[in-house]
């Protein structure tokens, strides 16, 4: 072990003074954050059959909803990445969770579609400040060899929140008669949380490097981040993996009722099974995998994302192939498929880390952001609904509401697998770069 490790472990792991200061209580309060914000952005995803009858909307209208919350999450990304760069990263933590948890009260008091899409898009300025501050907060409390482990906990809160939305949104909706109270119960968590994290000690910017970065802002921050070549193509894969992701969160419980013929709340928890308890499994394992596969190289994490997609993109084909009536085989095909590529997150995070110099990582998670959800978060859905709308207009010979099934099931038998396969090709090119990159910014910056 280096001496610097030495001297960073010994730093981490010293008792916490007045606040939150030791990796493990900041960690921990980072990962709730992040549940809640993947359980506040699903509730729209479970509760659609309802929204759709009280509303009178179609699959398009739904796909336009999950998209206009991830072009505002991605455009208000930027300014907040920057401001994560220049001052408080606790700040921006805290005002980002009140903001958001106050705006998905305010969803359950809407009246109609326009005013459900300002107030989702509300929430998705809210939810924009959480990922540049808190994966540079992150950054600076684990050296590179334990980033990956260190990842996979935090974004744990990704199929942790999705099981506990999945699950526990469709029984609400059912028992309380009206989807409006779920929002209403989601929003107290959020404002527990903040009122924690005001007492959270921010580390350093660049504690955990071998050589700590000069001070001050850097400038031109923007044209250093974009010179990054393994960022273009770690983006790449980040539009793939927003495309498959919000088509997957956006209709599998309509996927469900519709197709297979479950209720609400049963929809909901195969759901939660499916995309969620998957995670569990898939960001431990990835985690372990990627440190492993780094410590003679940054490419190797990079490559086991890659090599999990590639077979991650047959898998869910396979399972959106399968008829009504193989709802056992389905849950199994798919659940493996995407367990596989939650390993994109233990791959792509750590390698962002490895290629951007401490001072201007909020902003490079910021620009990355952007790009994969203007690109994918956006048109995973919207094209998904698009299609859906399509596939079951041109429907020969059956009822409104199998045509209905059938459009949904073909258009993500489209999207999901073709979107895995751009995530596969983007670490694949991105694993090629991303040693040249490391060794270039430790050069940079004395490391």
């Amino acid at each position: 072990m280096a001496a610097k490790d030495i001297r960073t472990d010994a730093l981490l792991a010293s008792p916490p003074g007045r606040g939150v200061s030791s990796p493990g209580g900041i960690l921990s309060l980072l990962f709730a954050a992040n549940l809640l914000n993947f359980y506040d952005r699903t509730i729209p995803a479970i509760v659609v059959e309802p929204l759709k009858a009280e509303f009178l909307l179609t699959d398009t209208h739904i796909g336009v909803l999950s998209g206009a919350f991830t072009v505002v999450y991605a455009l208000f990304g930027i300014p907040l990445g920057r401001l994560a760069d220049r001052g408080s990263r606790r700040t921006i933590l805290v005002t980002g969770l009140l903001f958001w948890s106050l705006l998905t009260a305010a969803t359950g008091l809407v009246g109609g579609f326009i005013s459900l899409l300002v107030v989702r898009m509300l929430v998705g300025v809210g939810e924009a400040s959480f990922a540049p501050a808190a994966n540079s907060v992150l950054a600076d409390l684990y050296p590179a060899r334990r980033r990956a482990r260190a990842t996979a906990l935090l974004q744990l809160g990704l199929p942790l929140g999705l099981v506990l939305a999945f699950f526990t949104v469709g029984p609400i909706t059912e028992m309380s008669g009206t989807w409006r109270t779920a929002f209403f119960i989601a929003a107290v968590p959020g404002l527990f949380v903040a009122a924690l994290m005001l007492f959270i000690r921010e580390p350093a910017r660049g504690a955990a490097e071998p050589v700590a970065p000069p001070p001050g802002v850097v400038a031109q921050a923007f044209r250093k981040v974009l010179r990054i070549r393994t960022l273009w193509w770690l983006t790449l894969a980040g539009v793939g993996a927003q495309i498959a992701a919000y088509a997957v969160a956006t209709f599998s419980v309509p996927l469900f009722q519709r197709y297979f013929g479950t209720t609400l709340a049963t929809g909901g928890m195969l759901t939660g099974v499916v995309i969620g308890l998957t995670g569990l499994a898939g960001l431990v394992i990835g985690g372990k995998l990627a440190d492993r596969a780094s410590r003679r190289s940054p490419a190797g994490r990079v490559y086991t994302g890659a090599i999990a997609l590639l077979l991650a993109a047959p898998l869910t084909f396979a399972a959106l192939s399968l008829g009504p009536d193989s709802v056992g085989w389905f849950v199994l095909l798919f659940s493996a498929g995407w367990l596989l590529q939650y390993m994109y997150y233990t791959s792509v995070y750590p390698a962002l880390a490895d290629v951007v110099e401490p001072r201007l990582r909020a902003t490079a998670i910021s620009v990355f952001f952007a790009a994969f959800y203007l690109l994918g978060g956006f048109t995973g859905p919207v094209i998904a609904g698009a299609l859906s709308d399509r596939f079951a207009a041109a429907a020969v010979g059956l009822s409104p509401a199998r045509a209905a099934a059938e459009g949904l099931s073909q258009s993500l038998m489209i999207v999901i697998p073709l979107g895995l396969l751009l995530t596969s090709i983007g670490l694949f090119g991105a694993a090629r770069k991303v040693t040249a990159d490391s060794a270039r910014m430790r050069a940079e910056t004395g490391g």
